[in-house]
């Protein structure tokens, strides 16, 4: 790829920004929060991808921008209202923006029938009154009183003879590769200009900082051009400098400044020969006297720091966290040795292990923390699916998201996109009711989505509700029986009637369209979030709507864990899931049928569940009394479950078990210990769903 591509790439990357940011300000506006700083913002936007995409010559992307952003320029101005229409027509055109962007970066294609029908929407806005011509236009008809019509023509206001410009650059301008030369000869390119250098903000040599900046420049441009086209100039660094432009009086009495011929050798000869800070404007001819030096009632201009960021490849941080987990490996086996070799926790060696230890822990943080992003990509893509789904269902939809700056692994998020889509689908086509049957029922006309993300318990937990009508389980039970899914004479709970809904070919829709009824979706938004080592559970109420509920680990990389011994087996269970240990007690274990046990808490008795059971590593239920007692948090509420023994807690680093092997009933995945063996990583989810399986009826188990 040459330099011209690679500059080209990180364009289109920065567009994905400026989308995101053009849609977020825009659903500020429609909810009546924004203000000018949030205007404004939009219009950067919009004019930012404009610049850019002017410069690789893509002109369909230029052509619909310009118009897009004179339309922000005249809302900016309060010449045009922020009334619900108008907002509309500019959120309809960022959906065409950011199609046209994904057109020019060959990862989509524009409509260019319905980006010419929201041209001219926005040309409409936009379009003031026609001028009136010189001749006086023949009188109307009057009236039987006598009244003409009066036609007042206002002149327009003269263009300025000239402009006076003043930028000040930052360190971050010409951090970005920008020099002021090249825009001096752009501003020449309109017309005659005088310069005037201004270093009174130049420090002693001594308190110079390198990579700071410290100049600036005033510009007095005599010709009496267009301001944008004065503006245009600087598209690429406003937003890294001081700007101001601003018109030069009419008078023509006003003194014009003369050219500047900057010398740059001498003027550093002189810089580096004074004694005293160089404060002085140059200019041609020599430099005036230098200004008095700042007193204790002159404060000086302190520089403010912005932070630095920078853009990394993908592929060397997933290397670097590849070599973090081999490091926490390492650091696990030299621990086992140590250990094994007998030293006592007060030496050198076993103190010095602690270190790297901790050492270890606060690399893995920071680099998991360079992975980490929020939520907020992954949301900022629902408005746009909302209003389609919703124009297309006759339906009025508003969607409320919560949560989107709540941050979670970046392997993480990448997997979220289609899950979050079926749900929000299903919500809009299939929760919310028609609006006339909203009306019916007492109900404001336009329908709530709700999109919430939060951490809880170490997980992060993703919910899609609506306020419709909630899941109809007598039609849910009907079409199950209809394609054989469970027997007639089958009985259900209300959360196993839910469960039928992920079911492979499972589907409530009447009739098969463009937005669902083809009977897929549901089981693979399952698939999906297990495949990511998370659960989803449903919870309806008739009449009030339903709640999807995902809950997903942090990251996909390294989890604490409890190593527990369970038989002949080395066990991890998830620090996250365990809410206490406890040894149980012969008063405390008691007898519920034939085969279940349950355990006395404080007062309450929670399931008592034998791993070993459970996972197939014996045929004989253990002793309570001779084990311990993980007491756990799961979907279905809280468990106690059996082991033999703890070894301690530890961090270990996540390695697929599908992947490598197969998936294991029960089994999240697999690590690697510090003494080489492998081990299982528990899944306290599904552990407990084994156990529970049976007791269930059998339709329950197609669920699973």
């Amino acid at each position: 790829m040459d330099t011209l591509e690679d500059i080209k790439a990180t364009f289109f990357q920065e567009c994905q920004e400026l989308l995101a940011d053009l849609e977020s300000g825009l659903l500020t506006l429609e909810a009546g929060a924004g203000d000018s700083e949030v205007v404004n913002a939009v219009f950067r936007a919009v004019h930012s991808i404009k610049g850019g995409a002017g410069a690789f010559g893509l002109d369909r992307l230029v052509a619909f921008a310009h118009v897009f952003e004179t339309t922000l320029d005249e809302f900016r101005a309060g010449r045009l209202d922020a009334n619900p229409v108008v907002l509309r027509i500019m959120l309809r055109a960022a959906d065409i923006l950011t199609d046209l962007v994904a057109d020019a970066q060959g990862a989509g294609e524009a409509d260019e029938v319905s980006a010419e029908q929201l041209r001219l929407e926005l040309q409409g806005l936009i379009s003031g009154p026609t001028p009136c011509s010189a001749a006086p236009s023949p009188p109307e008809e009057t009236d039987t009183m006598g009244f003409v019509p009066l036609q007042v023509c206002i002149e327009a206001p003269p263009q300025p003879t000239g402009w006076r410009i003043t930028i000040t650059p930052t360190a971050e301008m010409y951090g970005k590769a920008n020099d002021i030369v090249p825009l001096l000869r752009e501003l020449e390119r309109l017309g005659p200009c005088a310069t005037t250098l201004n270093a009174s903000g130049l420090p002693a040599l001594d308190d110079l900082e390198p990579e700071a900046a410290y100049l600036s420049w005033a510009i007095e441009l005599n010709v009496g051009c267009p301001r944008e086209a004065v503006a245009e100039v600087f598209d690429f660094v406003e937003d890294d400098c001081v700007l101001a432009i601003e018109p030069l009086a009419v008078s023509a009495a006003a003194p014009q400044p003369a050219a500047v011929d900057i010398d740059i050798e001498a003027f550093l000869a002189s810089a580096l020969s004074a004694a005293t800070p160089a404060q002085a404007e140059l200019t041609n001819p020599p430099p005036q006297p230098a200004p008095k030096v700042a007193t204790a009632q002159e404060p000086t201009r302190e520089l403010s720091v912005v932070p630095q960021s920078i853009r990394v490849d993908l592929e060397r941080v997933d290397k670097l966290i590849d070599l973090v987990g081999e490091l926490v490996i390492n650091q696990a086996m030299l621990a086992q040795r140590v250990a094994e070799s007998g030293f006592v926790r007060s030496s050198a060696v076993a103190v010095g292990l602690d270190d790297l230890e901790q050492l270890t822990r606060e690399i893995q943080d920071s680099v998991m923390a360079i992975r980490a992003q929020p939520v907020k990509s992954v949301f900022q893509r629902m408005p746009r699916l909302v209003r389609e789904i919703a124009a297309a269902t006759g339906k009025r939809v508003r969607l409320v998201t919560e949560g989107e700056g709540t941050e979670v692994d970046k392997t993480v998020i990448e997997q979220l996109t289609d899950p979050i889509t079926h749900m929000i689908r299903n919500a809009v086509d299939h929760g919310l009711e028609s609006t006339a049957t909203r009306l019916e029922r007492g109900k404001p006309e336009e329908g709530t989505v709700r999109l919430a993300a939060f951490h809880r318990s170490g997980r992060i937990v993703i919910e899609v509700g609506d306020d419709g009508g909630g899941i109809n389980r007598e039609r849910v039970r009907e079409i199950a029986i209809d394609k054989g899914l469970i027997s007639a004479d089958a009985v259900l709970t209300e959360e196993e009637t839910d469960n039928l809904l992920f079911l492979p070919g499972f589907s409530t829709a009447a009739t098969v369209s463009n937005i669902s009824g083809r009977g897929v979706g549901m089981d693979v938004v399952k698939r999906s979030i297990q495949s990511l080592g998370g659960r989803i559970s449903i919870s309806s109420m008739p009449g009030k709507g339903s709640t999807f509920t995902m809950s997903l680990p942090l990251t996909l990389a390294v989890l604490d864990g409890m190593v527990v011994t369970v038989g002949e087996q080395t066990l991890v269970a998830p620090l996250t899931s365990i809410i206490e240990t406890l040894q149980p007690k012969a008063n405390e274990v008691r007898q519920l049928g034939p085969t279940q046990r349950v355990l006395a808490v404080r007062g309450s008795y929670v399931p008592l569940l034998d791993t070993g059971l459970i996972l197939g590593w014996r045929t004989e239920p253990a002793d309570p009394l001779l084990g311990v007692c993980l007491l756990v948090e799961s979907d279905g509420g809280r468990a106690a479950l059996l082991v033999d023994a703890i070894q301690g807690q530890r961090q270990v680093v996540i390695k697929s078990l599908e992947a490598n092997y197969r998936q294991v009933p029960g089994i999240a995945a697999a690590t690697i210990l510090g003494d080489g063996r492998v081990a299982l990583i528990l899944d306290v989810d599904a552990a407990i769903a084994l156990q529970t399986l049976p007791a269930f009826p059998t339709p329950l188990a197609l669920a699973s």
